[in-house]
């Protein structure tokens, strides 16, 4: 039985020691907090008859019995994720560890707008949860990406399209799920799923997404790196040196977004009359061997790498990972990109550098989508509050 009115914050922290792989004994937490063994034992116990804890085996003798290790239960909820691109829709329902349960792709139109596509999402969750007849008080965080600028702080988005400008997701969300939403970039869970999923811990990562738009996501040790306003990454918005001036959407001439991104290729393939509207278009067009199209893409991967080769020199990274539409074109938008960097980036900076193509296609979204909402669960803020609420419940 629970012991009376224990110290939620209290045990939050206990459970977030053992989530950060900081210990994973009763003796252990006794060390760390200074608490009393006969305390921790009692908080140990309370955790583990809710079914937060769960223990895993046992640990190796320092010359006395083996200690019984602990560990999260993995299933004492889910977090929520999703993906918006402007086309599709990928979702996907996952265990405390991150590993998903449920997927889902669907198409989709980010034009519909926030109102529409945000409810739509939240009955699509609900029918998740019901598949695996879980319901909404077993969701502990949801994350989601979207294709256009946001404050990471309110999860507001700042701009994709008419229909979204100013939206407040979390605020939409927190009527159904009185959870943590974390809502950020999707280059930016683009580049948090590639950092997590394939286990690149210790490595500083770039992701280079190229679809209608260009943009850039930075993962150093673990954690994204924003900038003070969420700008970091806009890689999109830096000019480049081109024959005539190429207005851009936001404003500004020449821009690397305006000449070498997919909508950039489209257009300038469409004014030589071929009937082209997506950059899944360009990409069929190169894959059956149109000069016109593979000429631009070639062009296309040396004005990114440009960009790229004085990134490099800056920061360093020691990957850097092309996704989006036009990424499956390694002969020649990943070949120009990387001589061009390699070409011109020093070769103290490129001595170990890995450039690549995504290696979860994409699944990257959503898998950093998880990852946000994995990350929002388990803070011991999040776990005081679930585990408050799995006492009343229980």
């Amino acid at each position: 039985m629970v012991s009376e009115d224990p110290p939620w914050p209290e045990l939050g922290q206990l459970v977030s020691l053992i989530v950060q792989q900081r210990t994973s004994t009763r003796a252990e937490l006794a060390r760390i907090t200074g608490l009393a063994r006969s305390t921790i034992s009692q908080r140990v116990e309370d955790l583990l008859e809710l079914g937060v804890l769960v223990e895993s085996g046992e640990g190796p003798s320092s010359g006395g019995r083996r200690p019984t290790l602990l560990a999260l239960n993995p299933a004492a909820g889910v977090v929520l994720a999703a993906d918006f691109g402007a086309t599709h829709a990928r979702l996907a329902m996952a265990t405390l560890s991150g590993q998903p349960e449920v997927e889902r792709a669907v198409e989709i139109d980010i034009a519909d707008g926030a109102a529409y596509l945000l409810a739509w999402l939240v009955d699509t969750f609900h029918e998740m949860l019901e598949e695996r007849d879980r319901s909404a008080e077993d969701v502990r965080a949801v994350g989601i990406g979207v294709p256009g600028t946001v404050d990471f702080a309110t999860g507001t988005v700042l701009w994709i399209m008419p229909g979204w400008d100013g939206t407040v997701v979390p605020e939409v969300l927190s009527k159904h799920f009185d959870v943590p939403i974390i809502v950020d970039n999707d280059v930016n869970v683009m580049c948090l799923g590639e950092y997590w999923s394939r286990g690149l811990a210790d490595e500083k990562v770039m992701f280079v997404k190229v679809g209608t738009g260009i943009g850039c996501g930075v993962v150093t040790d673990g954690q994204v790196h924003r900038g003070a306003n969420g700008a970091a990454g806009d890689i999109g918005h830096i000019r480049v040196m081109v024959p005539h001036d190429v207005l851009c959407l936001c404003g500004n001439s020449n821009c690397l977004e305006a000449v070498a991104s997919g909508a950039a290729l489209v257009r300038q393939l469409a004014a030589e009359g071929l009937d082209v509207r997506h950059a899944i278009d360009v990409v069929r067009m190169c894959q059956a061997g149109d000069a016109r199209a593979l000429r631009l893409v070639r062009v296309a991967g040396q004005r990114i790498g440009e960009v790229l080769a004085s990134i490099v020199n800056f920061y360093n990274p020691s990957r850097i990972i092309l996704g989006g539409a036009l990424a499956g074109l390694e002969d020649n938008l990943l070949a120009g990109i990387r001589a061009v960097v390699y070409e011109r980036a020093l070769p103290l900076a490129t001595r170990h550098l890995t450039i690549e193509t995504t290696a979860l296609g994409d699944r990257s979204a959503v898998l950093g989508a998880t990852i946000l909402g994995v990350h929002g669960a388990l803070t011991p803020e999040t776990i005081s509050n679930w585990v408050r609420k799995r006492s009343v419940l229980s």
